[in-house]
C-alpha cells in the first residue's frame, strides 16, 4: 500500500508542474480564442535566457528580474506584432501562426544562447522526505509547492480583479464585453504578459528538474491531454487535468507496463484524453468556443 501511495504522490506531484504549462495556454485561449503552440518554446526560452545570464555571472534575483523583463516583452510583442494583425482570420490560420513562432523562437533560442544542455541549479535540495509511511523527493515537493501557490495566486487573481473579470466577460460574451467599454488589445496584452510570466517559472522548475535542452519544448505535449481533460478555458480545469495526468501516468507505468510490455507514460495520457473527447469533449470544466472578435 506504501508503494502505491508513494506512486501516487509522486504523480500528483508532477501533474502540479503540468498544470502550470497548461495554464499558459488557458490564459490566452480564454481572453482571445488562439491556441497558443508557441508556448512550449517560450518556456525553454525563459529557461534559457535565465541560466545563459546566471552563467555570464549575475546574480540570481537579477537574472530572474532580467529574463522576466524578456519573458513579458517578447509575449506582448508576439500578440501586438503577429498575432493582433490576424484578428477576424480563421483559427487554422492563428494556429499556424503560433506554430511558425514557435519553431522561431525555438531557433533563435538556441543561435543566440547555443544548443548545448545547462545544468540549472535554483538551490534546492534534493533529498528524499518521509511523508508518513511513504518517501517523496524534496525537489518534487518544493517545486511543486511553488507551481501550487502560482497556480491559486493566478486563480484569485483571475476571480477578484478586476483584468480577471474582464477576461471572464470576453470569454462569455466578446460582443458584449466590447460594449461595456472593455478594450480588449489591452486585456489580450496583459494575458500574454502574464502567460510569459507563466512560461518563466515553468522553465525554471522543469529546467532545474531535467536540465535546460530543446527536450522542455515536448513538456507542452503533455499539456495538451491536460487541457482535453481539464477544458481549454478554465484554470481549475488545468489543475484537476494535471492532477489526473500526473497521477495516472505514474500510476500506468508501474501497474500496466509489466503487462504491456514497454514504457506507458509515454502515451497513457493520450488515450486517457481521447476518451474524454469522446465522453465530454469540452473536457471536465470547459465551456462553449470562443471566436476572436
Amino acid at each position: 500500500m506504501s508503494f502505491f501511495l508513494e506512486t501516487l504522490v509522486g504523480g500528483v506531484l508532477a501533474g502540479v508542474m503540468y498544470a502550470l504549462v497548461a495554464i499558459g495556454f488557458v490564459l490566452i485561449y480564454k481572453a482571445s480564442g488562439v491556441f497558443n503552440f508557441a508556448q512550449g518554446s517560450m518556456v525553454l526560452c525563459a529557461a534559457l535566457t535565465f541560466v545563459t545570464l546566471t552563467e555570464k555571472g549575475l546574480p540570481f534575483w537579477l537574472a530572474g528580474l532580467v529574463a522576466l523583463a524578456i519573458m513579458v516583452t517578447l509575449a506582448v510583442a508576439v500578440e501586438r506584432v503577429v498575432l493582433r494583425p490576424l484578428v477576424n482570420r480563421s483559427q487554422v490560420t492563428l494556429f499556424m501562426a503560433t506554430l511558425g513562432l514557435s519553431y522561431i523562437i525555438e531557433g533563435g533560442s538556441q543561435f543566440l544562447m547555443d544548443a548545448r544542455v545547462h545544468e540549472l541549479d535554483l538551490g534546492i535540495a534534493d533529498f528524499p522526505v518521509a511523508l508518513g509511511p511513504i518517501q517523496v523527493s524534496s525537489f518534487d515537493l518544493v517545486a511543486a509547492a511553488s507551481a501550487g501557490a502560482l497556480v491559486l495566486g493566478l486563480a484569485l487573481f483571475f476571480e477578484r480583479t478586476r483584468v480577471g473579470k474582464s477576461l471572464r466577460a470576453v470569454a462569455d460574451d466578446p460582443q458584449a464585453a466590447l460594449s461595456v467599454g472593455i478594450r480588449l488589445p489591452a486585456l489580450w496584452a496583459a494575458v500574454w504578459a502574464v502567460a510569459g510570466f507563466v512560461a518563466l517559472v515553468a522553465g525554471l522548475l522543469w529546467g532545474a528538474r531535467q536540465g535546460v535542452q530543446f527536450s522542455l519544448t515536448f513538456v507542452v505535449l503533455k499539456a495538451l491531454p491536460v487541457l482535453i481533460i481539464g477544458g481549454f478555458t478554465s484554470i481549475t480545469g488545468a489543475i484537476v487535468g494535471g492532477l489526473i495526468v500526473g497521477a495516472g501516468d505514474a500510476l500506468a507505468e508501474i501497474y500496466l507496463g509489466p503487462l504491456l510490455g514497454g514504457s506507458v507514460s509515454t502515451w497513457f495520457a493520450y488515450g486517457l484524453a481521447v476518451a474524454f473527447l469522446l465522453v465530454r469533449p469540452a473536457g471536465l470544466f470547459g465551456e462553449r468556443p470562443i471566436e476572436r472578435v
